[in-house]
């Protein structure tokens, strides 16, 4: 079979549309590459909360409620929790943060019950309290699990895996919102 010779012009056209390809192919795959060791994340990919490094292990942690019954991890239910140890005598935050931390829980919607709110000492009489909220007797190793928990500026909120890990933190006056985020994309982990 006698095949035609291909023209200059043909020739050079199919090695520049090669070469085209090529430098596509490898040019997004060096910019992905850039992109991934300069540590740079898209938008959607960010947690609002600070990532916790390493994280607080309160897995040996043995809490109980403010009424003495024993608060068990239970790792298989995969149950997230949202944490604050406020000092006593915290009153306008926190009534603030039970009624923005009820908001959150209730708009979590059927994946709700997969959340408990953990609240370290008595809350003020006028605070939110929702379902979710489990009031627990003070506990030195629990506070102390807690990353910069005695901060100045007020009260942080924590949230902790369902293994016991304190794996993000929101610094005192956080956006509820940013926390609902966060929370609704680690509820879609199975």
């Amino acid at each position: 079979m006698n095949s035609a010779p291909v023209s200059r012009r043909q020739r050079n056209r199919n090695r520049a549309l090669l070469v085209a390809v090529v430098v596509i192919f490898l040019g997004s795959a060096l910019m992905a590459g850039a992109l991934r060791f300069s540590g740079w994340r898209p938008e959607g990919m960010r947690n609002h909360g600070e990532l916790l490094q390493p994280p607080g292990d309160l897995r040996a942690v043995a809490l109980a409620t403010a009424d003495g019954a024993p608060y068990a991890w239970q790792p298989a239910e995969r149950t997230w929790r949202i944490a604050l140890a406020p000092p006593a005598g915290c009153n306008e935050e926190c009534v603030r943060l039970s009624a923005d931390l009820d908001k959150v829980w209730q708009l979590f919607g059927r994946q709700a019950d997969r959340v408990h709110i953990l609240w370290m000492g008595e809350p003020p009489a006028n605070a939110t309290h929702s379902r979710a909220l489990h009031v627990l007797a003070e506990d030195a190793g629990f506070r102390a699990g807690l990353a910069r928990n005695d901060d100045p500026a007020g009260v942080p909120v924590y949230v902790i895996d369902p293994n016991g890990f304190v794996i993000l933190r929101y610094a005192p006056g956080f956006d509820a919102g940013h926390l609902r985020t966060d929370m609704a994309r680690l509820l879609k982990l199975k």
